[in-house]
């Protein structure tokens, strides 16, 4: 599953720097699949879902940092646990229910960003 950051973020910014999938971006920001990623131009999501990589995409949050579960991998293929849950002084990173992903999926979603890695 992806992880969530709650309201109880101080926006602090230390787990920004942190995500390998560049999932992590400060509230009000736009947001690209491209970021960070091998994605570009016109794709097909794991999900199903078609997107443009390039296009930017509305801030899922307005007030805090955010993490887009499109792009969030639990740092699976990269680290042993989510970086951003490892370095959050206030615990808000945590798996988001609403985004249940098997191991197998998160890996495959690591792979379909980062093909070279």
């Amino acid at each position: 599953m992806a992880i969530i950051i709650t309201d109880e973020c101080i926006n602090c910014g230390a787990c920004e720097p942190e995500c390998p999938n560049t999932a992590i971006y400060e509230g009000a920001d736009d947001w690209r699949y491209s970021d960070g990623t091998s994605l570009t131009g016109e794709v097909v999501l794991p999900n199903g879902k078609k997107v443009n990589a390039d296009e930017s995409q509305e801030p899922i949050s307005d007030e805090i940092y955010f993490i887009s579960p499109d792009k969030c991998t639990e740092c699976m293929g990269f680290h042993e646990e989510p970086q951003c849950a490892a370095v959050c002084p206030v615990d808000c990173c945590i798996p988001d229910e609403d985004h249940v992903e098997s191991e197998e999926v998160l890996l495959a979603k690591q792979r379909f960003m980062h093909p070279e890695e």
